[in-house]
């Protein structure tokens, strides 16, 4: 089985995961919504589902996906150490841009 970062790494299954973030939605959906081929749609999907991403449920006769958080969150927890890294940088940034240009002060018009 592919490691988790390997799985989204595909552009197909990133662009399949935002749009399941949203809402659920069939292989018709997906294959509409992105532009891509029915066995496209199938073959991501499977491997989205075998890595734990998504799961199905059946309604009527279509097959009905969902994302699962488990994974994504996973991911957060590894991001984590990271993120704290470059918004501590990009506070400092802002700092430093408020002091070396200051918003300029609003001047009223004369009537």
């Amino acid at each position: 089985m592919e490691s988790t970062f390997a799985v989204i790494a595909e552009p197909s299954r990133r662009a399949i995961l935002s749009l399941l973030a949203s809402s659920e939605q069939t292989v018709g959906d997906i294959e509409e919504a992105l532009n891509l081929s029915q066995p496209s749609v199938s073959k991501h999907l499977r491997v989205l589902r075998e890595a734990g991403f998504v799961e199905s449920r059946v309604d009527a006769q279509r097959r009905v996906y969902r994302i699962r958080p488990e994974p994504l969150a996973e991911i957060d927890a590894w991001l984590a150490p990271f993120r704290r890294f470059w918004s501590a940088h990009v506070d400092a940034l802002e700092r430093h841009l408020d002091q070396i240009d200051p918003v300029p002060c609003r001047k009223e018009k004369k009537r």
